[in-house]
C-alpha cells in the first residue's frame, strides 16, 4: 500500500531541495530519518517535516507500521514564484525571484527492504551458481575441442618498383 504526504509551498528552490530528496530514495523510513537528522541544510529540515507526516499518515490512515516502510517516491516539484524589487543605481531597479518548492513524499511496504547481510547472501548464492556453470560448461568443452596445429606462416614479398 502507498501513502504520501504533500508539503507545499515551501520557501525554498527546488533545485536545492532536490539534492536532498536524491539521497533518501529507496531507503528505509528509519534511515531515512537519521540520514536528514544529519545533514546541515534547511532542506533536510523541510524533508524531515514532511517525511514523519507521511509515516504519521501511514499509521494513522493505513494501520501500516513504520518499520517496513521504504521511501518510495521523494518528489520535488517547483511552486510558485514570488517576484520582489531591489533598488539599484541610477534609481532603476532589479528583480529578485524568491521560489517555492511542493515536496511529495511516497511511502510504501510494497518494496523489500535490503540489508548488507541480505545483499552479502544473495551475492553469494550468486558466485555459488556462476562457479556451478562454469565447472559444468568447461567440462563440456574440453571434450567437444580437439588440438589443433598452428599454420605454417607465409612469407611476405617484398616489391621494388
Amino acid at each position: 500500500m502507498e501513502v504520501r504526504s504533500t508539503y507545499k509551498y515551501a520557501r525554498i528552490s527546488p533545485f536545492k531541495a532536490r539534492e536532498v530528496t536524491r539521497e533518501i530514495q529507496g531507503l528505509p523510513v528509519s534511515a531515512a530519518l537519521d540520514l536528514l537528522a544529519f545533514t546541515p541544510k534547511k532542506a533536510a529540515f523541510l524533508i524531515n517535516k514532511t517525511l514523519k507526516s507521511a509515516i504519521a499518515n501511514a499509521e494513522n490512515n493505513a494501520n501500516l507500521k513504520p518499520d517496513g516502510l521504504v521511501v518510495k517516491e521523494a518528489v520535488v516539484g517547483e511552486g510558485p514564484t514570488f517576484k520582489r524589487i531591489m533598488a539599484r543605481a541610477r534609481g532603476s531597479a532589479s528583480r529578485i525571484l524568491k521560489r517555492t518548492s511542493h515536496i511529495r513524499i511516497v511511502l510504501t511496504d510494497e518494496i523489500k527492504i535490503e540489508t548488507r547481510e541480505t545483499r552479502r547472501a544473495k551475492r553469494k548464492a550468486e558466485q555459488r551458481s556462476e562457479k556451478k556453470k562454469e565447472t559444468t560448461a568447461g567440462e563440456a568443452t574440453e571434450k567437444a575441442t580437439t588440438k589443433k596445429k598452428p599454420r605454417a606462416k607465409k612469407a611476405a614479398k617484398k616489391s621494388n618498383k
